[in-house]
Parts: structure tokens; C-alpha cells; sequence
């Protein structure tokens, strides 16, 4: 079974049980917290090793885990290392977020921009997208100096890329087929 189908089998048990106890908000926090800790180099070298045994590693979530996690996120983490499914943790929480962001209607975007902008230009930004897309947004900044200026705005399989990057790579493009024509 490929990883894909294993993260959503059980980030979808998750968040039936969520939904069902009334918690998934909590348990959206708790999945946020475990998969900022499954990206420290130590936690995640635990989760891959076959050598260290379910027991050691039950009781190494349990020590990690159990005051800051609902008792859902404890079933599923007990039930997780008992498959030996441990290492899809990352993916679980991710697809677990998604599932939860579309549940509650919002959509997720990145913008991507040379400079920092202000919070009121993201604001107007998010406004648009919610306009046009007829969804809630939850706008998230990235800063990558080598666009130039303009953004590139990803949200879910729409991409919009209004860089001067972009646009000099088509000036150029077009250019070279131009000089090859003549």
C-alpha cells in the first residue's frame, strides 16, 4: 500500500472520530504540534528505525504526547505504532489539516513575493481571492528574493505567476524562437 492511501485511511478515521466527538478543532491542534515535532532530526530518525521496538516507541509518544494531545490523537498514535505505520505520522497530520481546512471551508494559499507586504495589502489580497474563489482564505507568505517583483500565488491546482521572472523568461523565450524563425 503506497503512502498516500495509508495517510488518508487514517487521517480520515482521525477526523470521523473528530467530527463525531465534537473535538476536530483540538485534534487540528494536536496534528500541527506532531508534525512540528516529526521535523526534528532526532523524532524523525526514531520514526524510521526499524531497530527501536513498537514498545520503546509507544512509550516515547506516550512521554512526548500525552499532556499536550486529546485522547483521539493518543488512540491514534497508540494505533499508528501498533501497524508500525509510525512514519506516515507526517503525512497523516497533513492530510488530517487538509481534510480539516476544507471541512471548515477554507482554502489554503501561498504568496509568494521579492519583498514583505503589508497587512493591509494582505488583506486586500485575501479579499479578492474570497471574492472571486468564493471561498475563506488562510493566506501564507513566502519571501523569495529572485521573482524580482510581482508574486505567484498558489492555491490548490490554481497557479497564477505574475513574477518579472516569469515575464523575462517568456520575453526571453520568445526572443530565441523569434532570431531561430529568421
Amino acid at each position: 500500500m503506497n503512502e498516500s492511501k495509508i495517510s488518508v485511511r487514517y487521517s480520515k478515521a482521525l477526523f470521523q472520530s473528530a467530527l463525531a466527538g465534537e473535538v476536530v478543532d483540538e485534534v487540528s491542534k494536536d496534528m500541527i504540534l506532531i508534525s512540528d515535532i516529526c521535523k526534528t532530526p532526532d523524532f524523525k530518525e526514531m520514526l524510521d528505525s526499524p531497530v527501536i521496538r513498537p514498545s520503546v516507541k509507544r512509550k516515547i509518544f506516550h512521554a512526548v504526547f500525552r499532556e499536550s494531545v486529546t485522547d483521539i490523537t493518543m488512540s491514534l498514535l497508540d494505533l499508528v505504532v501498533s501497524n508500525g505505520r509510525e512514519k506516515y505520522l507526517p503525512a497523516i497530520a497533513r492530510v488530517f489539516r487538509s481534510e480539516t481546512m476544507q471541512h471548515k471551508g477554507i482554502t489554503e494559499c501561498l504568496l509568494t513575493t521579492a519583498v514583505r507586504i503589508g497587512a493591509d495589502l494582505k488583506k486586500q489580497i485575501s479579499e479578492r481571492i474570497e471574492t472571486v474563489f468564493k471561498t475563506r482564505v488562510e493566506l501564507h507568505e513566502n519571501i523569495d528574493e529572485e521573482i524580482i517583483g510581482g508574486f505567484i500565488l498558489r492555491m490548490d491546482d490554481n497557479y497564477i505567476d505574475a513574477s518579472i521572472r516569469n515575464k523575462l523568461r517568456n520575453i526571453r523565450k520568445e526572443l530565441t524562437e523569434n532570431k531561430a524563425i529568421q
